[in-house]
């Protein structure tokens, strides 16, 4: 996967994130891109999810 088509796919995980999470932001998904670990535990902390159904629903989409 080159960078374009990561950015394309990040997007849409963001769009889909907030679709079902309303309360994440911008700045939430924002300030994560490029960290996914921080990423992960900022959807953790604001979904309840586990990391692993996280990372299942990242897959997906």
């Amino acid at each position: 996967m080159n960078e374009d088509q990561f950015k394309g796919k990040w997007n849409q995980v963001k769009g889909k994130f907030k679709q079902k999470y309303a309360d994440l932001t911008d700045d939430d998904l924002k300030y994560a891109e490029g960290k996914s670990d921080e990423l992960l535990g900022r959807l953790q902390e604001k979904t309840g999810e586990s990391k692993e159904k996280l990372k299942e629903q990242i897959d997906k989409w």
